[in-house]
């Protein structure tokens, strides 16, 4: 596979979960920042975390950079981690998602095709029904675009997207991959934390493996 620069956008509040630091919420004994970085890093030539809060960070083995343009949301984080990107294109995921699956990061990497100049701008999967933004492939050239967005007031990710030209990936395409459920699933609600750990309960045989959730230092 090419080499692939791997961003982990960790912006976010989270309100839904009480205001905590979602990032550092553990999955089977594990902070989902860490089961993310695992699983980037043993694709991705680098990988980069964007944050408001980079020393929460720093201990982890990654990059981390900051916004340029801070609380204008999801498209100011990966326009900061398209800046701090090396690669020619950059896999983009929210810190949410604690169940990633390499094969599936692997089959939107390949649609890049050998002509990258003539190639779409992002490559976004389709799934329940609506887009997946953070958890898409975007050419790192974005960044200039994305920029002129920010610029204009123009803070949502699917603002830039009716601007670029984009490889909207079909549910029946991605449905194939026996793990694309799961790397599909984020975590925005209690509710949705415990199904998680549920999950990882069911499939981790050690009982005490899904521990309660853990909060980063800050």
């Amino acid at each position: 596979m090419r080499p692939i620069t791997g961003i982990v956008v960790a912006g976010g509040k989270g309100t839904r979960l009480g205001g905590c630091d979602k990032a550092f919420l553990e999955i089977a004994g594990e902070p989902i920042i860490v089961r993310t970085l695992n699983t980037l890093q043993a694709i991705c030539s680098q990988t980069v975390v964007v944050t408001r809060h980079p020393e929460r960070f720093r201990a982890l083995g990654t990059e981390v950079t900051v916004d340029v343009y801070p609380g204008a949301g999801p498209l100011a984080g990966i326009h900061a981690g398209l800046l701090a990107a090396r690669a020619s294109h950059a896999f983009v995921v929210a810190c949410d998602m604690p169940t990633l699956d390499g094969d599936v990061i692997r089959f939107l990497v390949d649609r890049i095709g050998t002509d990258e100049a003539q190639g779409p701008d992002a490559i976004v999967p389709w799934w329940d029904g609506d887009v997946e933004p953070l958890h898409a492939v975007y050419a790192t050239r974005c960044a200039e675009a994305m920029e002129r967005c920010l610029q204009r007031g123009q803070h949502s990710v699917r603002d830039f997207l009716r601007q670029a030209r984009v490889d909207y990936v079909p549910q029946r395409l991605l449905a194939g991959l026996p793990g694309a459920a799961r790397s599909f699933t984020n975590v925005n609600t209690p509710e949705e934390l415990s199904r998680s750990l549920e999950g990882a309960q069911r499939s981790d045989p050690d009982p005490r493996g899904a521990r309660a959730p853990w909060l980063g230092d800050g």
